[in-house]
């Protein structure tokens, strides 16, 4: 499987970890270290490969396939979904979620949205 080569999984003790297996494995989705349509490893591998409980694994992919990012055949396995347009609108949304907690923290921190947009263009164009 070509997306497991390169997953590395890291965790930290504020989170519980299916939560922190969730996102990492969305984003591995999203950045297509799996691919549209590709069959993922199986629970046991990915558990072994991310040094955690085969249950906690399933409960990840549970929570994924819930979001249908993924989805079973019966005796094939788990797939990564093909739904491109879902893909996409998940991509969005995190990166919303990732762009309005950059600004909330900006503002903490003492500057406004159009502070913060300039100084990331002062950033860019260094």
């Amino acid at each position: 499987m070509k997306g497991t080569k390169s997953m590395k999984f890291n965790f930290d003790n504020e989170r519980p970890i299916y939560i922190q297996l969730v996102e990492q494995l969305r984003i591995s989705i999203l950045t297509s270290t799996f691919g549209i349509g590709e069959k993922i490893p199986s629970v046991r591998d990915l558990a072994m490969l991310a040094k955690v409980n085969p249950n906690t694994m399933q409960k990840a992919l549970a929570e994924l396939e819930e979001e249908r990012l993924i989805y079973t055949e019966r005796t094939n396995g788990k797939f990564v979904t093909k739904d491109v347009k879902l893909i996409k609108k998940v991509r969005d949304n995190l990166a919303k979620d990732k762009a309005n907690e950059f600004f909330s923290s900006m503002k903490k921190i003492g500057m406004d949205e159009t502070e913060t947009i300039d100084y990331l263009r002062q950033l860019i164009n260094k």
